[in-house]
């Protein structure tokens, strides 16, 4: 309270003030002193807690105790040593980090590890090996679907994906009509791809392996 040329002790600052040095003083020492000690329990973060999970990872059973926070992508990256799968933007955006989920794909950065306890995951490293390339490596390599191959990983598991949603009848956005037979055509991949991003811009060349292994899957 500012004091001008005008100010007088009026009775109400006189009341005021002393109903506060009276709570002051009746306060314990203790809990005076212990006040910024709570205060700073109580904006403490709290302590981590973690969960043992397990599920099979290209066919093999695995199993790790992890923080409820760890991503599917962290896990599979850094407990699990399977980098295939890429970390892009970490918010779901590039579809670098894609991966296949009891037969469906997903963002792995989008979903936590200990949501997936028994399920069935295949990431790049299941798909294929370097002795024994799946077609749509294959595909990928003849047509240089790839440039740095940072995205690859992703945009090889979604494109088998996408091959998979069609067969099963799944319609997308540019699906004519849900109720006739859907057919692979470069609208319904573009539509379906569009989720994964690949900054070198081979877009067409993607396209191209994966018509390709339609061809061949006809």
């Amino acid at each position: 309270m500012t004091k001008g040329p005008d100010f007088h002790v009026t009775r109400r600052h006189v009341v005021v003030a002393g109903a506060a040095t009276t709570v002051a003083a009746t306060l314990p020492y203790g809990a005076r002193a212990q006040a910024p000690a709570a205060r700073a329990a109580a904006a403490a973060p709290a302590a981590a807690v973690s969960t043992k999970v397990g599920f099979t990872v290209n066919g093999v059973a695995r199993e790790l105790t992890a923080d409820n926070r760890l991503t599917l992508l962290d896990a599979l990256r850094e407990s699990l040593q399977l980098t295939g799968s890429k970390k892009g933007c970490d918010h779901g955006q590039c579809g670098a980090c894609t991966v296949m989920v009891n037969g469906r794909r997903i963002n792995a950065c989008l979903t936590l590890a200990v949501m997936h306890e028994g399920d069935e995951i295949e990431t790049i490293e299941g798909i294929g090996t370097p002795d024994d390339l799946d077609p749509m490596q294959a595909a990928f390599i003849a047509h240089d679907g790839y440039q740095c191959g940072y995205c690859t990983p992703g945009q090889i598991c979604s494109a088998k994906a996408v091959l998979a949603e069609i067969k099963a009848g799944i319609p997308s956005h540019v699906t004519a009509d849900i109720n006739a037979e859907i057919t692979v055509s470069d609208a319904e991949i573009r539509e379906r791809m569009s989720g994964n991003i690949c900054r070198c811009g081979a877009y067409a060349n993607i396209l191209a392996a994966i018509n390709e292994v339609a061809e061949t899957e006809a």
